[in-house]
């Protein structure tokens, strides 16, 4: 799939794709843009929680902030998909030599604008 699941994806969009993958939790990129979404796809007034993760980009995120970033999952003893708090997400941010990394795109054949984008992740 190379459909960009963007953090204001409509619900049952978003929905559809994770249960069509048959995913409580699905992690993607593509978009480099960390987020978190819990959807209640419960019905009858049952709850039945998704969480969508996109997971950003280690060297080249594009939220507006060019450190670096990670997630880390931890999923809860007692999880239930009836408990939206079965999983907790946590967004690492990082420093790293971001300068260095975008004079090696200016001294290469890539396009000068891609270093812009690292300096200012976007």
């Amino acid at each position: 799939m190379n459909a960009y699941l963007l953090e204001d994806m409509e619900e049952i969009l978003l929905s559809e794709i994770m249960q069509k993958a048959n995913a409580d939790i699905l992690c993607f990129g593509h978009s480099h843009k960390p987020y978190h979404r819990i959807i209640n796809t419960g019905a009858n007034g049952e709850n039945y929680f998704r969480h969508a993760i996109n997971i950003c980009s280690v060297g080249k995120p594009k939220d507006n902030n060019p450190e670096g970033c990670y997630v880390v999952l931890t999923i809860n003893a007692n999880c239930s998909v009836t408990n939206k708090d079965f999983l907790k997400v946590k967004f690492i941010r990082f420093k790293y030599d971001v300068e260095k990394a975008a004079k090696a795109v200016e001294e290469s054949s890539l396009q000068h604008e891609f270093a812009d984008m690292l300096r200012k992740g976007y």
